[in-house]
């Protein structure tokens, strides 16, 4: 059962302060801080290498608990340290050759459109945009016009960082494998606050964070990979983790999807993540995703009530990502301004996502993304403030 006044005492500072940005790094729980600090206490008695080795089975239940997630194998995951990392680590691992074609969606995050075009521009490759539809989503029927056997990757962001909205992952997976392409979601915004099944959307690859939606800890990130494919990949860096020196001149990649982690790691880090998934898990995922879509939308439907205040969310399906701005203020000025009544939002700015920001003419909007543990008495007091601005 969603018990809040439970979670909210996990969670002291949504007692003392309006958190309106799990979009960006959430409140973690209780639960997840005291794990990351007795293993760093325990490492400050017995040393790091030692605190690990007793955690092995706990490490290994990260991913089981992961898998659990998003209805894949433990086998299936890597862990890494960010969503960023996980994402680069798999596209670069895709062999491309002069006159390939990257299709990226117009939501495109930055990191992640920065990476194609260097990639393009090294090995001679093209970037192309798919556009969006009138409702902000990806267009289906251009996608399907865009591809053709030279496709090698779409990459399809899951949940827009500058807008609410749900892209159709499955959709694009079908369209997509058509012509052989690989889809890579990029799920940062969408794990942990809305059910992402990678059996049911059917996707190659899939990256997230552990900091945003899932309330873990910064420098937390892992990586999905479709079970027959990490054989036939080599990441662009490797070491003694991810692969074995088996000769002088000669080593082995590891047989999974191992290969895309190193040895080195954050262990309070990960086992504080294990943690996170789990506490999602103990609520459940489906009564997470009623608890944020029914907090954006009375946040949405309160705002375009407010003089001056216009909402930028697109799409047929919402996420918990409520965008919007205030005629004749500085959206910078305005977050500071709440944040100084104890309300905190974000900004998101027109370098996150610059063709879709282009298209809509926006430099800058203002983001809210109000978590399962908020109230909606809170949300009440950050529309009284946005009215005495």
């Amino acid at each position: 059962m969603f018990d809040l006044d439970r979670i909210r005492r996990d969670t002291p500072a949504a007692a003392s302060a309006v958190f309106l940005d799990s979009a960006g790094s959430s409140l973690p729980p209780d639960p997840v801080v005291e794990t990351a600090i007795a293993h760093l206490r325990r490492e400050a008695v017995v040393g790091g290498y030692r605190a690990a080795n007793e955690r092995m089975a706990d490490l290994a239940a990260v991913k089981s608990s992961i898998a659990k997630l998003i209805g894949a194998q433990a086998s299936d995951i890597a862990l890494s340290d960010s969503a960023t990392r996980s994402w680069s680590d798999f596209f670069y691992s895709i062999p491309m050759v002069e006159g390939d074609r990257i299709l990226l969606c117009e939501v495109e995050y930055a990191s992640n459109a920065i990476a194609a075009l260097q990639r393009a521009a090294t090995v001679g490759a093209v970037v192309e945009f798919v556009p969006s539809d009138p409702s902000g989503q990806i267009d289906l029927n251009a996608l399907e016009r865009m591809l053709d056997d030279r496709v090698r990757i779409v990459s399809l962001v899951h949940a827009p960082t500058n807008g609410g909205l749900i892209n159709p992952a499955r959709e694009v997976a079908e369209l997509a494998h058509l012509h052989g392409a690989l889809v890579l979601l990029d799920a940062c915004q969408s794990i942990g606050q809305v059910r992402v099944d990678v059996g049911e959307l059917g996707v190659d690859a899939l990256s997230a964070t552990g900091r945003k939606w899932l309330r873990g800890p910064r420098g937390t990130g892992f990586l999905y990979l479709r079970p027959e494919l990490a054989a036939s990949l080599e990441p662009p860096a490797l070491d003694l983790h991810s692969a074995q020196w088996v000769g002088k001149t000669e080593f082995q990649l590891a047989a999974d999807v191992t290969r895309f982690e190193f040895w080195e790691c954050d262990v309070a880090a990960r086992l504080a993540l294990g943690t996170a998934v789990d506490y999602l898990l103990d609520i459940g995922i489906d009564t997470v995703e009623e608890a944020v879509r029914e907090r954006a939308t009375y946040l949405r439907a309160q705002l375009r009530g407010v003089d001056g205040v216009t909402v930028h969310d697109l799409g047929e399906r919402k996420s918990g990502i409520v965008s919007f701005t205030v005629g004749g203020k500085v959206p910078t000025d305005v977050r500071d301004a709440l944040a100084a009544r104890g309300i905190t939002v974000t900004v998101s700015h027109r370098r996150s996502t610059l063709v879709d920001m282009n298209q809509r003419g926006l430099d800058a909007v203002i983001r809210a993304s109000p978590h399962y543990f908020v109230t909606f008495e809170q949300l009440d007091e950050m529309i009284a403030a946005l009215r005495s601005l």
